[in-house]
């Protein structure tokens, strides 16, 4: 770009986005990651040519977040993207001062590249767009001999930076919300604020096998299965009597037409009321789970919450408050909403990689931060034959991934566990 478009280049913030930068801080950071572990150690000198040449693609990444009187914004980054050997708990607040105002992080260990993005950036899938072209470059560098024709088609870009909220809601769908607030996990907290990170390798044939045995899909199995293991780990023990709530974010691609690379996701919220439904088997449960996506995946019911929540950031009122009063009205209003979660589950789903760069890849991660209210977070991923389910948690206490393992693996599941050894889950062995 020239020094005029330099000047020049600034984007609003989607309708998801003006939240989170008003919310977030280091104990809400609203940061995602994502990781790939490689087959070799990395080499940082390469990795760092591979997330220029990336951006080079990819120039929506390239901005920094400015504030303007009503909302932030996006403007042009000129400076730098740093590279650097990963330091810091996956999922932290990413310091704008530190980072040369990127909006996201790009750090390396051992055989592993990750990726903390920002939320007010991007949502997990087009992350997933970005992050691959980062890998794909670094495979292609570091293998030259294998790489010297350009094998892979590069995209002609039809992406674009639209607020596909703004454009597909319906001002007349009204809201969907429960008013029940949810059964909030209990236990201490991990001390100076580390962040355990539990992954659970699972074999993807065998689950959808068992997944289909029950004429489930696979997010609906592990979302019972999620359940299950709240219920039994943390519930019974805390004599728990609201109802254990799990936010199940949305690509809402799926549901309406859409190119942006911004933000473009919603979510449903399966609520187990516990003693009101007699949810105390593993089998009422995923029965229940299965009749409430199928509820609440209709197109009409996403409409709602998509709707319901774009009016809150179209709200006249709220557009015309000054950034600076905005902060802690919205601050008090993300701790309430907070409040009707108990946790929160995304599974991205396949990344899918071209065929001849598969053989350098072990495995696809995603990591989402845990926070005050929602101590525990999971995210899914998968890639070839396995599906990673990780447990970002701030609970010292492993009992609610060792009841997960355990219940997948009395089903004949084979699952290993890797962790960041934060929290000891020594009966987590490779099976």
């Amino acid at each position: 770009m020239n020094d005029k478009k330099e000047k020049l280049y600034w984007r609003r913030l989607d309708n998801s986005a003006k939240i989170f930068p008003i919310s977030a801080g280091k104990r809400y950071s609203t940061v995602f990651r994502l990781s790939v572990v490689l087959k070799e150690a990395i080499q940082p000198d390469i990795l760092q040519i591979a997330l220029e040449k990336a951006l080079e693609e990819y120039e929506f990444f390239r901005v920094r977040l400015k504030s303007g009187f009503f909302w932030n914004y996006l403007e042009y980054n000129p400076k730098k993207p740093i590279v650097e050997q990963e330091k810091e708990y996956p999922c932290k607040y990413i310091e704008p001062k530190e980072n040369n105002q990127y909006l996201f992080k790009v750090t390396y260990f051992d055989k592993k590249i990750n990726i903390d993005i920002f939320h007010s950036l991007t949502d997990g899938n087009s992350g997933i767009m970005f992050f691959r072209e980062i890998v794909y470059n670094y495979i292609e560098m570091s293998h030259k001999e294998e790489f010297q024709e350009e094998l892979r088609i590069k995209r002609k870009f039809d992406l674009s930076t639209e607020d596909s909220y703004i454009k597909n809601y319906n001002k007349k769908a009204k809201g969907n919300n429960s008013s029940k607030k949810a059964y909030k996990l209990a236990g201490r907290k991990i001390k100076f604020g580390a962040i355990s990170a539990i992954h659970e390798i699972i074999d993807l044939q065998e689950l959808k096998q068992e997944a289909k045995s029950h004429n489930a899909t696979i997010t609906q199995y592990l979302t019972a299965v999620l359940i299950y293991a709240i219920y039994q780990a943390n519930y019974l023990k805390n004599k728990g009597k609201k109802p254990i709530k799990v936010c199940i974010p949305v690509n809402l691609k799926k549901y309406f037409p859409s190119n942006t690379i911004s933000n473009f996701f919603s979510y449903i919220t399966v609520e187990a009321q516990m003693q009101k439904e007699h949810l105390d088997t593993f089998d009422k449960i995923l029965e229940f789970v299965k009749k409430d996506f199928e509820e609440k995946l209709m197109p009409e019911e996403i409409q709602k919450t998509m709707s319901g929540n774009v009016k809150l950031g179209t709200n006249l009122f709220i557009k015309i408050i000054p950034l600076v009063l905005k902060k802690p009205i919205v601050r008090l209003s993300y701790l309430e909403i907070r409040k009707y979660t108990t946790t929160t589950f995304s599974n991205i789903g396949r990344i899918g990689i071209i065929g001849k760069y598969q053989k350098y890849i072990e495995d696809f991660l995603m990591l989402i931060a845990p926070e005050p209210v929602e101590k525990i977070k999971c995210s899914a991923c998968s890639f070839e034959n396995h599906i990673v389910f990780t447990f970002t948690s701030i609970l010292d206490d492993c009992s609610i991934e060792k009841v997960f393992y355990k219940f997948l693996t009395q089903k004949n599941i084979h699952v290993r566990i890797e962790s960041n050894e934060i929290l000891d889950i020594k009966d987590g062995k490779e099976s």
